[in-house]
């Protein structure tokens, strides 16, 4: 009976997987067709995905027991291994350049499922949204950083890679002053 429940779980996270993916496809579309250019939907997808990451955080330390994370490449492995996982179910790998940069390599990109760009939309980044959220979520652990798509499948490469570079940290601000 356990497996039995446990198959009936998959069969709803993939559903849910799939609404999901289906349901950004649809944001992704009205956006193209309220806005300008592509350029003006990326911009859109990462301001959006940054309200979402500065929500996340607090979601995210509600549900796991993870400690706050000491640097910069703690801080991308706990996404990459745990974060994507909790919210996109699907798991990356972190690719070290150096203290300050890495590369989270996704396995798979359940945003990208059901979708192909007509070569008109060659300048949309399909997956912006990540962008965001992976800035909004570091920005409230008081890490500044520039996160880009490095590969992606949608444009003919092989997997869906980020980069990511960490500008500074900063330093919390308190609204009001100690006496």
């Amino acid at each position: 009976n356990t497996l039995s429940s446990s198959s009936s779980s998959l069969k709803k996270k993939k559903k849910n997987s799939e609404l999901f993916t289906l349901t950004y496809g649809a944001l992704v579309r009205h956006l193209l067709l309220d806005l300008e250019s592509p350029e003006e939907v990326n911009k859109q997808l990462d301001k959006m995905g940054h309200n979402i990451g500065i929500r996340l955080v607090d979601d995210f330390l509600a549900k796991t027991n993870t400690r706050r994370c000491r640097n910069f490449s703690e801080a991308t492995k706990t996404i990459a291994e745990t974060g994507f996982k909790m919210f996109l179910g699907v798991t990356a790998r972190v690719s070290p350049v150096d203290d300050k940069e890495c590369k989270i390599v996704f396995n798979e990109n359940p945003l990208t499922d059901f979708v192909e760009l007509p070569e008109k939309l060659q300048q949309l980044r399909y997956c912006n949204l990540l962008c965001g959220v992976i800035r909004g979520a570091l920005e409230q652990i008081s890490m500044k950083v520039e996160v880009d798509i490095a590969r992606d499948p949608l444009k003919g490469d092989d997997k869906f890679e980020l980069h990511m570079k960490l500008v500074e940290y900063v330093n919390e601000e308190y609204p009001f002053k100690d006496d």
